[in-house]
């Protein structure tokens, strides 16, 4: 799919704020608010808005032991990449999940209540799982940027 400038422009906001309402987004690229608005639902139609979310605060939610977790597969077979991920989807503990090239197979961020919560979640989703060969813990002492904002950029139309 293809976007114009101004649909970059939406994209730049909304991916700093997507509370803001059409009226305002339209103010800010020109647009009327019900324009903003198609744009916005063309947008997440075609999947270049894949979700609209709020990133919370780990430690608020009971949850501040955070760790990013390399895992090393068994065998990189279709079979056991495809069962992990299942795995991975079905797991509240697991924010986010990277399929990955390198010495790791993936790399997780997961966040615990506490380091003996993590030490159950590892037992119970690591040790008991054959298809992994072994993972590696690092955890995260400061969260320096947090979010999911991308560059936006429009084909030069020449």
């Amino acid at each position: 799919m293809q976007y114009d400038r101004t649909d970059a422009r939406i994209l730049e906001i909304v991916q700093k704020n997507n509370r803001l309402t059409s009226e305002v987004i339209g103010e800010q690229t020109g647009l009327s608010a019900t324009a903003c608005q198609r744009r916005l639902k063309r947008l997440r139609s075609e999947g270049v808005i894949e979700a609209d979310v709020s990133i919370l605060s780990p430690k608020v939610a009971g949850r501040p032991v955070q760790m990013l977790v390399l895992v090393t597969l068994e065998r990189e077979c279709a079979y056991t990449i495809d069962q992990f991920k299942k795995t991975i989807k079905s797991s509240a503990e697991v924010a986010n999940a990277f399929f990955v090239t390198g010495p790791a197979d993936f790399v997780l961020y997961i966040t615990a209540r506490s380091m003996e919560d993590y030490e159950q979640f590892t037992r119970r989703f690591f040790h008991k799982n054959p298809g992994i060969k072994g993972f590696e813990t690092l955890v995260i002492m400061d969260r320096v940027k947090v979010g999911f904002a991308v560059p936006v950029e429009v084909a030069d139309e020449n």
